[in-house]
C-alpha cells in the first residue's frame, strides 16, 4: 500500500479534535473535513460551529456540515475527492454502504473502548458505570454493522478509582489520536492484519437518556457511586425528596452498614449525609443541588431542610 495522502476526516465533538490536530502535526492534514451542521448555542441561541470545525478553520482545511451523508449531492463530493481513505471519530451520523465503498481503503474508525466491548455511541460512560477498572480505544475498518469491523489496533489504559467520564474522555481521545497516526503508518507498511472481532465478549453502549441518571436506591453504594462518575459531567444523577428533584454531585460509599429501607436518610457523619443503598451499604453525599439554586455542601443542605432521620429519598425502582 503505498502513502494514504488524501485523506476525508469525519468528526464532530471535542473528543475528536486530538486525532484531526495529530493528523495535521503528522503531515496528513485532511484535503475535506466533514462535521456536524452548527447548533444554537449560549444565551443568544446563535450558531455554534461544532469543535472539529472550529480547528478545521484554524488548519485552513476545506470544510462540509452535511445533514444527511446519504444525500446523493454529499456522496457525489467525496467521489469527485478521490480519497485514499477516511478517518473517523464520534461523527455523529450512520454511515450508508455507499459512502463505506467510496474511499480506496476504506474507512478507518477510532472507538473508545477496548472492541467487541460497549460498541454504539457511549462507550465511556457504560465502562464507569459497569466499575471496569481499565478501558481504551481501537482502530477498526468500518463495515455496514455497529462497531462490529475488524480490528485494526488497541491500547489500554487503566481508569481511576475516582475518575469520571469528564476526566477520562481527554486521556482516551489523545490515547486514540496517537494510535489513528500509528495505524495509518502501519497500514502504508504492509504490517497490519485486520482481525475480525470475537462474538464472545460483545456488547452495546447505547445513547445516554437523561433519565438514566434518576438513582434507584436498591443498587449497591459502590454501583451508584459508578453511575455518579459515569454520568459526570452529563447528565449526572438526581432523585426526589419531599417531591423535589436533588441532584448528588458529589458522593462515596461509606465503610457502614444500615438495614434500614434503600433511600432512607440515616444522618450525617464527617461531613456526609448518609443514605442507605442496596444490600445496607451506605453512600456519603457530600455535595447536593435543588433545581435553580446553589450547591450545598450535605451539612448546610441537611440543616437548610431540617431533614430528619427515616426521611426517604425516591427514584426507587
Amino acid at each position: 500500500m503505498g502513502r494514504l495522502e488524501r485523506i476525508v476526516f469525519f468528526g464532530t465533538p471535542s473528543f475528536a479534535v486530538p486525532t484531526l490536530k495529530a493528523l495535521a502535526e503528522a503531515g496528513r492534514k485532511p484535503v475535506l473535513v466533514v462535521t456536524q451542521p452548527s447548533r444554537p448555542a449560549g444565551r443568544g441561541r446563535r450558531l455554534q460551529l461544532p469543535p472539529v470545525g472550529e480547528l478545521a478553520q484554524e488548519l485552513e482545511v476545506p470544510l462540509l456540515q452535511p445533514h444527511r451523508v446519504k444525500k446523493p449531492d454529499f456522496l457525489d463530493t467525496i467521489r469527485s475527492l478521490e480519497p485514499d481513505v477516511a478517518v473517523v471519530v464520534a461523527f455523529g451520523q450512520i454511515f450508508p454502504l455507499s459512502l463505506l465503498k467510496i474511499p480506496l481503503n476504506g474507512c478507518l474508525n477510532l472507538h473508545a473502548s477496548l472492541l467487541p466491548a460497549y460498541r454504539g455511541a457511549a462507550p465511556i460512560q457504560a465502562a464507569i458505570a459497569a466499575g471496569d477498572v481499565e478501558t481504551g480505544v481501537s482502530t477498526m475498518v468500518m463495515e455496514k454493522g455497529l462497531d462490529s469491523g475488524p480490528v485494526l489496533l488497541q491500547r489500554s489504559l487503566p481508569i481511576g478509582d475516582k475518575e469520571t467520564s469528564g476526566e477520562l474522555a481527554p486521556r482516551l481521545a489523545q490515547l486514540g489520536a496517537d494510535l489513528m497516526v500509528q495505524t495509518l503508518e502501519e497500514l502504508e507498511q504492509g504490517s497490519l492484519v485486520p482481525q475480525a472481532q470475537p462474538e464472545e465478549g460483545v456488547s452495546y453502549a447505547g445513547r445516554i437518556q437523561k433519565e438514566e441518571g434518576r438513582i434507584d436506591w436498591n443498587l449497591t453504594a459502590s454501583q451508584i457511586f459508578c453511575r455518579l462518575r459515569a454520568f459526570s459531567p452529563w447528565p449526572g444523577i438526581f432523585s426526589e425528596l419531599r417531591g423535589e428533584t436533588v441532584k448528588v454531585l458529589f458522593a462515596e460509599p461509606m465503610v457502614c452498614l444500615h438495614q434500614e429501607t434503600p433511600g432512607s436518610y440515616v444522618g450525617l457523619e464527617d461531613g456526609r449525609m448518609k443514605v442507605v443503598c442496596g444490600g445496607g451499604t451506605v453512600l456519603g453525599i457530600e455535595k447536593l443541588q435543588r433545581p435553580g439554586r446553589k450547591a450545598l455542601d450535605a451539612k448546610d443542605f441537611s440543616n437548610g431542610e431540617r431533614l430528619e432521620t427515616g426521611e426517604r429519598f425516591g427514584g426507587l425502582s
